[in-house]
């Protein structure tokens, strides 16, 4: 059985002391949540900040980002060693938001993942279709697409250790949700993606968190699917009431 994964993508939200108290809110009730992982990945410049508030709670520590290169002149990036330094323990890679609004393509993902996983850290690698790439009947394609290119090179010791996020793009921020059974299907897909990459072991072990609009409401039916082994979440992680009935509903499927 796969341990659940609730990670909280703030994004480019909060400031230091919204971003401090939710951390405290989510520390103090972390061991209510059950048997699962908990994981918040707030901007940049609060990591430190975020990290302090959280304290021993169980509740990890993730950038949004890093760059591939270890140092040098790359101005305005964040590596995997400054991640560490400041008691990050994952990475979000290929966001749609990278990909489609920063222009990052399958190779640097590719190039970030690898660095990562040299670092220590643990990449969560974000796949997903548009709508119309949807709507075209796409889907499938370009998830084999973005998982080869994004994933390519990784042992498969990297891949265990490697999450894997599927986020339909129509669905994230939009209040839309992929119905359970559509996110199930493209799960499924990826872990036979894994299985033909790898082998069966290996694609038992892979944690793939949904992201897409998930709410408390809808949290139950998603988490409830057989290949669905958490939630990437980005509006409800900024309220910890919301983000902690996430987790439970996330826990309650391990005790089924």
């Amino acid at each position: 059985m796969r341990r659940p994964l609730i990670a909280g993508n703030w994004k480019m939200n909060t400031d230091r002391s919204s971003g401090t108290d939710l951390a405290s809110a989510i520390a103090g009730r972390a061991g209510d949540a059950g048997d699962v992982d908990l994981l918040v990945c707030p901007p940049s410049v609060y990591l430190a900040s975020v990290k302090e508030s959280l304290g021993s709670a169980e509740v990890a520590l993730g950038g949004q980002n890093m760059y591939h290169e270890a140092s040098g002149a790359f101005t305005g990036e964040t590596s995997a060693d400054m991640l560490k330094d400041v008691g990050c323990k994952y990475v979000i890679l290929g966001h749609s938001e990278r990909r489609h609004v920063m222009g990052e393509s399958d190779s640097d993902v590719n190039k970030k993942t690898l660095a990562a996983l040299d670092a220590g850290l643990i990449p969560v690698v974000c796949v997903g279709e548009l709508l119309e790439e949807r709507e075209a009947g796409n889907t499938a394609a370009v998830i084999k697409a973005q998982f080869e290119g994004s994933l390519a090179g990784l042992t498969a010791d990297q891949m265990a250790k490697t999450v894997v996020a599927y986020e339909p793009v129509w669905a994230i921020g939009t209040g839309k949700v992929a119905s359970p059974e559509q996110a199930e299907e493209v799960h499924a897909d990826l872990r036979s993606l894994i299985a033909d990459s790898y082998n069966a072991e290996t694609a038992e072990q892979v944690r793939i968190l949904y992201g897409g609009s998930v709410k408390p409401g809808n949290a139950a039916e998603l988490l409830g699917q057989d290949n669905i082994d958490g939630a990437l979440i980005g509006g409800a992680s900024l309220k910890a009431d919301d983000f902690l009935a996430i987790a439970a509903a996330g826990a309650a499927t391990v005790n089924a």
